[in-house]
Order: structure tokens, then sequence, then C-alpha cells
């Protein structure tokens, strides 16, 4: 049973139907006893790195994904959910993040031709082949809503990687810790085998 993180997220039900689309049990709380006896754990996220931080303290949820993680079950952090494993962001200098790891969540830069947000279909490349993307071939389009990004400190953490005037992390891979800046609940195919290798893991498979 895997447990969705609910902090007020909004695309938190999108998550949910793709995870069932493809027959996994998921359900969503905020509950921290719940997340700890799940077997898997999920953080999606949309919107501001620093509300976003306000709400896990408020609901007491950043105690429970810090100690989730530390359990060794699989954690997987969606779009914002990426950056909060980081210590801070750029977009909201005073909040502090969960630090996982280490590396700087900065703005896109504007470039002549780049729409801030970024947001669309852009390809993949994979510096290592993580679990996620087992069965993945080439370099796959996934969909991307964001106006701030990864640079991770430790490259050997980044799974996967694509280029918007500047070249994003766009996945990270460390031990049972997974995450992605894209959003693989609306990313088609390539996406729902995402998800299904993430069910994978979390069977132990």
């Amino acid at each position: 049973m895997i447990a969705i993180i609910d902090y007020g997220a909004g695309n938190i039900q999108s998550v949910s139907k793709a995870f069932k689309h493809i027959g996994c049990d998921c359900f969503i709380t905020r509950d921290k006893n719940d997340i700890l006896n799940a077997d898997a754990a999920v953080l999606p996220g949309v919107g501001s790195f620093g509300d976003t931080v306000d709400s896990l303290d408020i609901y007491g949820i950043r105690d429970a994904v810090l100690e989730f993680i530390k359990s060794g079950k699989p954690f997987l952090g969606i779009c914002l959910g990426l950056q909060l494993l980081f210590p801070k962001s750029e977009e909201s200098p005073d909040a502090k993040g969960l630090g996982i790891f280490d590396g700087t969540i900065t703005k896109i830069p504007n470039g002549e031709g780049l729409k801030i947000p970024h947001m669309g279909w852009n390809s993949l490349s994979f510096p290592k082949r993580g679990r996620l993307f087992e069965g993945i071939e080439g370099n796959p389009y996934v969909y991307f809503v964001h106006s701030y990004y990864l640079n991770a400190a430790d490259k050997n953490i980044v799974a996967a990687q694509t280029e918007y005037g500047v070249t994003i992390d766009a996945a990270v891979e460390s031990g049972n810790v997974f995450a992605t800046q894209f959003h693989p609940e609306k990313s088609g195919d390539v996406g729902l085998q995402i998800l299904r290798n993430f069910v994978r893991i979390a069977k132990g498979e």
C-alpha cells in the first residue's frame, strides 16, 4: 500500500488516479501513523516552496517524511516534492527544506525564446539510468511545469537531466529515495511506466 502525502497540493488527485490506473493500492493521508505504516510514500507538489514548507510544518508532515525516509522504505518526490528534499530554494530563501540531499534550487534564467514557467514536454538524458527508468529506452519526453530547477551538489544521485536554457537535474535517486522534477502522472505511457517501476520497488521486486 502506497501513502500519498496530503498537505494540500493541487496535483494530489491526479497522482492518486495514475497509481490506481496501473492497479496500485494507494491512499491519500496526512496522518503520521498512516504514512509510517505504508509500504512506500509519495510526496507530490505544486506551488510555492515557502508555502509548502509551512504546510508540512503545520500538519506535522516534516517529521513523518524524515522518519519514513530514515526507515529505508521507498519514497518518491514529484515536482516540488523533489525540490523539498534539498535545504532551501531561491524562491523562498528563509524557508527550510528537508535537507535530505545538498544542492541549489534556483530560478530558470530568462533566455531567448524560453518561457518561464517552463511548461511542456522535454526529453530526458540519463547520466545513469536508475531503477525508476528501467524498461524506458532512448530519450523519452515527459511533462514539466516549473520555474525553479535543481543543480545537485552530488551528481552521483542524478538519474536524469533535461535542457531548458540550462542543464536541469530532472530526477534523483539514492538508496530508497527517488524524485522527479517532471510529473510522471501527466507524462503518458512513459510516466505510467515510471510509476509501475516505483510500485515494483515498493514490492521489493
